[in-house]
């Protein structure tokens, strides 16, 4: 992987985390336009580096919610702080489930699948239509919410379907406060993250060359910085109901993916 490429997926990585319309289905679409023939292990490394760059750009944005959380758990009481860590926790066992036992098959569906990307992006599409025009939204999360939540998040683990698309709009549709469901869907992924890079790193799967540490922190970079922009701006585009011109891009995308992959059987 050259030094253009990248920056082109750390870009890609760095927006489509955070606004709605798949980062894995994104990345999966690029390194197949791209031609990326890394061997899997390389490839992997790759998609680590930028989701825990993403993670860091997350905690900068909401630095002040992290620090509050934090002090609030330090405290040693039941408090807000330690429910909606709690919620966080809950939400969190769909995915780790999905991982734990089911992590081969889930692999088996990444390396240029364009027309499962493109169907699973055609899904997102309808998810974004249907939240932004949900009318009731004033509820806080609740326990059970944060679960429901947690498997659109475990869901969305298919290359194609947004995490922060699925996540934010189950939440709207659960009538939750617009702003609240951006920021518990944004905060909701970084143990997880966090979670699988040690995971990778325990079980050595992740290898590493001399070679690759310029493309590695240049891609890093490229993925903090639009990330940072992107997180800002998702949060805006929520509060307002924009969504609908995502439902847009991604019945796009999507369905150029599926033509793309008939055409070039």
């Amino acid at each position: 992987m050259d030094i253009i490429d990248a920056i082109i997926l750390g870009i890609i990585q760095g927006l489509t985390e955070f606004l709605p319309v798949s980062s894995s289905g994104h990345l999966e679409l690029g390194k197949a336009l791209l031609g990326d023939n890394s061997i899997p292990e390389e490839s992997l490394l790759f998609t680590i580096i930028l989701h825990f760059a993403t993670a860091l750009s997350t905690i900068v944005v909401f630095r002040k919610e992290v620090l509050e959380i934090l002090n609030g758990l330090f405290q040693f009481r039941w408090n807000e702080e330690s429910r909606f860590s709690l919620k966080i926790i809950i939400s969190m066992i769909p995915a780790v489930f999905i991982g734990l036992f089911f992590e081969e098959q889930l692999e088996q569906l990444f390396g240029e699948n364009i027309q499962l990307v493109g169907f699973m992006l055609l899904i997102t599409a309808l998810l974004l239509f249907l939240a932004d025009r949900a009318k009731d939204t004033s509820k806080n999360v609740t326990y059970n919410n944060a679960f429901i939540i947690g498997v659109s998040q475990a869901i969305a683990m298919l290359p194609g379907i947004s995490r922060s698309g699925s996540t934010i709009s189950t939440s709207v549709l659960l009538g939750i406060d617009k702003t609240k469901a951006a920021r518990f869907s944004f905060l909701m992924v970084v143990p997880l993250i966090f979670g699988s890079i040690a995971k990778e790193a325990l079980y050595g799967k992740i290898s590493y060359d001399a070679q690759q540490f310029t493309p590695l922190a240049i891609g890093f970079v490229a993925a903090f910085i639009s990330g940072l922009l992107a997180c800002t701006w998702m949060i805006k585009l929520v509060r307002n109901s924009k969504l609908t011109y995502f439902a847009i891009y991604c019945l796009i995308v999507g369905a150029i993916a599926i033509v793309y992959s008939f055409l070039s059987n």
